[in-house]
């Protein structure tokens, strides 16, 4: 049973999968403030819903008086994480890493403080080390410290090989660039503890491994459990792909709405994982049902969005929801799709414009919309596949996805 206020709530909530020493890691919470960090590398400007987890994480530890370290990878990125990938990542410039750190900074500002103090967080780039090493005399001092019998034993590794998939040497090296990372903060910022998704363990404990034997030092690993929605689907994805945290690639509205249509069976882990919610109401909330669980939905969306966006942004969000769904308004505020206007005056398939406007995923799907009366338009039914949208107005995707179509 942990006794640090930390450890304590992020078992309560659901966040640790994987611990090691728990003990002496509790002993260590308890005895003072240490520093925990989370690696970011820099593959995309914005973070999504599946990076949600960790950033939590990170707000939790810093709710309890720790300092979070949000470390981006601006030297990995060059190299790539093989873990829980099937193929090569895109080798990226450095001018991009450099701009997708950037869009990551924001992102995590809005769930973390950072500053000077003593329980801000700070934003350190592996570059700063990573860059300047020699890497024949790195080999030299930690490679011996690393087997490649125990390196294909990790999941990151051995996954790819089973499914027969590229791994290049470039990649190999991943886990061999973390542990040192970790080794570095824990010199330069006194970092004890490493957290991550629960495919980063071999990452993890492979630099825990490193620094015991070169520094005679103990450090920490945490990781967070695989989280599927009820249905077995993988967490934060949608029609469009990945669910962004950044308000220029999805709306707070559209973010607002996915939290809104979580699955009944999961709107008490989603509380807990995605909230600062009291545990106490959680539990209240989670045990709703019909339409009193469906006004736990909404407070779900509102805390998560609110987290993401901003107070201002959560409740315009609900109160377009309510004005579409509740008051059948066209809300000016509800998401919309551009066209040129001599285009949609000429006339558009709307199986076509439902593709178009990231509300099916291809023709074929759009076109099953349309034939099982899902789609429509202004609220109207579109009963036939060869219907033509000409005029601006609401187009819909059952009962829960709606796009303003217009023209500039």
């Amino acid at each position: 049973m942990a006794h640090s206020e930390f450890l304590a709530e992020a078992k309560a909530r659901g966040f640790i999968f994987q611990c090691t020493d728990e003990a002496a890691l509790d002993e260590q919470l308890r005895a003072g403030p240490i520093s925990g960090y989370i690696g970011f590398d820099c593959t995309a400007h914005s973070l999504h819903v599946g990076n949600l987890v960790q950033i939590m994480l990170l707000r939790l530890l810093q709710k309890h008086g720790h300092r979070p370290i949000a470390l981006m990878g601006g030297g990995t990125t060059r190299v790539g994480d093989p873990s829980g990938r099937d193929e090569v990542r895109q080798m990226l410039t450095d001018d991009k890493i450099a701009a997708n750190m950037q869009g990551i900074k924001r992102n995590l500002e809005a769930f973390i403080r950072f500053g000077a103090g003593p329980a801000d967080a700070i934003q350190l780039n592996n570059a700063d080390w990573l860059d300047r090493l020699g890497y024949i005399d790195m080999l030299r001092e930690v490679g011996p410290h690393f087997t490649i019998n125990r390196m294909l034993t990790f999941d990151s590794v051995r996954l790819r090989l089973d499914r027969e998939s590229p791994l290049t040497f470039l990649e190999f090296n991943y886990m061999i660039l973390q542990s040192y990372d970790f080794r570095e903060l824990s010199r330069r910022h006194g970092a004890l503890l490493q957290m991550g998704g629960s495919d980063q363990w071999g990452n993890i404990v492979s630099g825990i491994d490193l620094t015991r034997r070169t520094d005679a030092k103990q450090l920490f690993g945490l990781t967070t459990p695989l989280i599927t929605t009820a249905s077995g689907a993988k967490m934060g994805k949608s029609v469009k792909g990945a669910l962004w945290l950044s308000p220029d690639l999805l709306s707070p509205y559209e973010y607002w709405q996915f939290w809104r249509n979580t699955e009944d069976a999961d709107v008490g882990k989603f509380l807990r994982l995605f909230t600062d919610l009291p545990l106490d109401e959680i539990a209240r909330l989670e045990i709703l049902q019909g339409a009193e669980l469906n006004e736990a939905k909404k407070i779900l969306a509102t805390a998560a969005t609110t987290l993401c966006h901003g107070q201002a942004a959560a409740d315009q969000a609900a109160e377009t929801a309510r004005q579409t769904f509740e008051a059948g308004l066209h809300a000016d505020t509800l998401p919309h799709f551009e066209l040129d206007a001599t285009e949609l005056a000429a006339g558009i398939p709307a199986f076509t414009l439902l593709v178009r406007a990231g509300m099916a995923a291809s023709n074929g799907e759009a076109r099953r919309l349309i034939r099982g009366g899902g789609a429509k338009f202004n609220d109207t039914p579109i009963t036939d596949e060869a219907h033509i949208i000409n005029a601006p107005g609401k187009l819909s995707a059952g009962k829960k996805l709606h796009k303003m179509i217009r023209t500039p």
